[in-house]
């Protein structure tokens, strides 16, 4: 779950986010030991309350020439906001920012909130997105994805709008090629760690996921919209519908008809982790 607004809302998703990381530590140790140094130190600083400086897209050192790179990314996304939008096939809207996914009369609709740098994104993906994937294809529910990318500003970096665009790039290829590239970014084995290296900022790497994806591998009109920012505009557009839902103050947030679903928490509605408790709260709120 990653909040959007305060430090110390900030603060309450990195001890979240430690608890899990410990958690997963006794079930998978050496997988953790495999984890890079530099993102063990900074799981270290969050359990030791220290100030963590999370890593800037690209490469995750701290030389010059990082800093030089973020600094051209961000004049990219500034020459971005003032492109020609760029519409991906398969969405709908003034500007391209409604997504929905789905057979056209199924009665209800399960509304999701994402970023893609989002732990908790990641985490509800790995354990529920199958089940979503399947529901849609049995019509139970079509899905309408809003996807944000306020990490970028939290964690520095620009990962989750070039994430973001990529995913466009998905969208143009087909529905589906969309659901199953968005569930390999948040995959166990590509999903970047939260005080890592910014992952997403780098397109060679948003293609390297793609090509475990068979409409996408080795396909060279997504390639190349993926490397020449085709989507930019658009991300940034779908950022701004994202931001516009001021009800929705973390993620992963789900709504089922415009209800929000979940477990109460001081941060607000916690999405379900399991299967389970996802069909539970699911069936409560839909329509027949």
């Amino acid at each position: 779950m990653s909040n959007r607004n305060s430090q110390a809302n900030k603060q309450a998703a990195r001890e979240r986010l430690r608890a899990e990381r410990e958690r997963q530590a006794k079930k998978d140790r050496m997988r953790r030991q495999l984890i890079v140094g530099g993102a063990i130190v900074g799981a270290l600083a969050i359990a030791g309350g220290i100030g963590v400086a999370v890593a800037t897209s690209g490469g995750g050192s701290s030389s010059g020439g990082d800093a030089a790179a973020s600094a051209g990314d961000s004049k990219a996304w500034a020459k971005a906001a003032k492109a020609k939008l760029v519409k991906p096939a398969n969405t709908t809207g003034a500007n391209g920012t409604t997504i929905v996914v789905g057979k056209p009369g199924a009665k209800n609709t399960l509304s999701l909130f994402e970023d893609p740098r989002c732990p908790g994104c990641s985490a509800f993906e790995q354990n529920v997105g199958a089940t979503v994937e399947k529901d849609i294809k049995d019509g139970r529910y079509k899905a309408q994805y809003h996807l944000g990318t306020f990490l970028d500003a939290n964690l520095k970096g620009t990962g989750s709008k070039n994430a973001l665009s990529a995913l466009g790039a998905a969208l143009n290829v087909s529905p589906d090629a969309f659901l199953k590239y968005k569930y390999a970014l948040y995959s166990k084995e590509f999903h970047p760690e939260e005080t890592g290296p910014d992952k997403f900022a780098d397109d060679s790497y948003l293609i390297k996921v793609a090509d475990t994806i068979p409409a996408l591998k080795g396909n060279a009109a997504f390639q190349k919209a993926v490397k020449a920012g085709t989507y930019d505009r658009w991300a940034l557009e779908m950022s701004a519908e994202f931001n516009s839902h001021k009800d929705v103050s973390s993620t992963p947030t789900l709504k089922v008809n415009d209800t929000v679903i979940g477990t109460d928490s001081p941060q607000g509605k916690v999405a379900p982790s399991t299967v389970a408790a996802f069909n539970s709260m699911v069936d409560k709120e839909l329509k027949h």
